[in-house]
Formats: C-alpha cells, sequence, structure tokens
C-alpha cells in the first residue's frame, strides 16, 4: 500500500495553496502585538499621568484599548464570515486587490492583541500609581 500524502487544511488562493501557519507562529504573533500593546500603553499611560491626571490617563488608555480590542475581535469575526464571498468575488470580478481571508485574520488578530496589551498596561500602570 503507498503511503498517503500529507493531508492538508490549505484553502487554494490565487491558484495556488498555501499551508496555514503553525500554532506558534499564531502565539508569536498575538503575543508580539501584546507585547507592543503593552509597551505603547506604558508610555501612553506614564505620559497621560503627567499631562492630564492618573485617573483620566488610565481611563483614556483603558478605553482606547477596549477600542482596539473589539474592533480587532469584530473584524476577525467578519473576516472568517465575510472572507470567502470577498476572495470569490475576487476571482469573479477578477480583482487584483490581493485581500485575502487569512491576511485580513492576521491583521485583526495583530489589532486585537495590541488592543489587549493596551488595556492590561492601562489597568497595570494605573493600579501601580495608586488609581483605584
Amino acid at each position: 500500500m503507498p503511503p498517503s500524502p500529507p493531508r492538508s487544511t490549505s484553502v487554494p488562493s490565487g491558484g495556488h495553496e498555501t499551508r496555514p501557519p503553525s500554532l506558534a507562529a499564531r502565539a508569536r504573533l498575538v503575543v508580539g502585538a501584546l507585547l507592543a500593546g503593552l509597551g505603547v500603553g506604558v508610555v501612553g499611560v506614564g505620559v497621560g499621568t503627567v499631562a492630564v491626571g492618573l485617573a483620566s490617563a488610565a481611563d483614556t488608555g483603558f478605553l482606547l484599548g477596549t477600542l482596539a480590542f473589539g474592533f480587532g475581535l469584530l473584524g476577525w469575526a467578519g473576516s472568517v464570515v465575510a472572507g470567502p464571498g470577498f476572495e470569490a468575488m475576487q476571482s469573479y470580478l477578477d480583482g487584483a486587490s490581493g485581500w485575502t481571508e487569512a491576511g485580513s485574520r492576521r491583521a485583526m488578530a495583530r489589532i486585537g492583541g495590541f488592543g489587549a496589551g493596551v488595556m492590561l498596561a492601562a489597568v497595570a500602570v494605573g493600579t501601580a500609581l495608586g488609581y483605584g
């Protein structure tokens, strides 16, 4: 019996198949964005504390992080739901925008991870400085 070919969950994209990223690559993407959000959040809340006060800076940082996290989450879900339709429309209309469902999901995961990092930084810095 000949060996069976490796199974792939790849999705045809633009006439060639792509392999899905590994779990480690996906985790690196989200954790990298989370760490970037933490850094931006710490600096933003720190600078905001000097400029407008701790309460306003922590609240504003948390709200902006929530906005980014929600946008990323909604965009990711929208990509999953409507992505195949957009890809089919592009191929039918012979559009060459380069938009893919997988690329959109990666971008939205980065935005969501970044927003979560900003939210965590706002809470951590606010708590550390005595806002509570």
